[in-house]
């Protein structure tokens, strides 16, 4: 039986590495905790999820226009993070939408075209 237990890491690419490197420290409030040429990766959130940036030249994919799955982070603040997002500037992408009770999503394009959903959900708030 496969068994999913949840994300390892999610990768985003970025032609111009360093300046996404320190766009997402400044994001996350923290330095990336593992570094190799091409590489870095951050943990984040609650579970310490793993977040990392690679140099675009080794994606699988042409990365010119914004692309990659919708994968929302929990924010206890959605209207202040979007907020936050577009003043180190990040691209609106698609606004605040009321998706039922308690799910309110909004999604943004970071400076280097990859796609920052953001989300406050109930359901992960009863979770933690």
């Amino acid at each position: 039986m496969t068994t999913f237990r949840g994300f390892a890491t999610l990768n985003v690419f970025a032609e111009d590495h360093d300046a996404a490197k320190r766009w997402y420290a400044e994001l996350f409030g923290v330095e990336p905790y593992f570094e190799r040429p091409g590489y870095a990766e951050f943990r984040v959130g609650d579970r310490q999820a793993e977040f990392g940036i690679v140099d675009s030249r080794y994606a699988p994919h042409d990365t010119g226009t914004p692309a990659g799955a919708f994968m929302y982070w929990h924010v206890d603040d959605l209207d202040g993070t979007l907020q936050r997002l577009l003043a180190l500037g990040a691209a609106p992408l698609h606004p605040v939408t009321e998706r039922g009770p308690g799910f309110v999503t909004a999604a943004v394009t970071d400076p280097f075209g990859n796609i920052v959903a953001i989300m406050h959900n109930r359901h992960y708030l009863e979770m933690a």
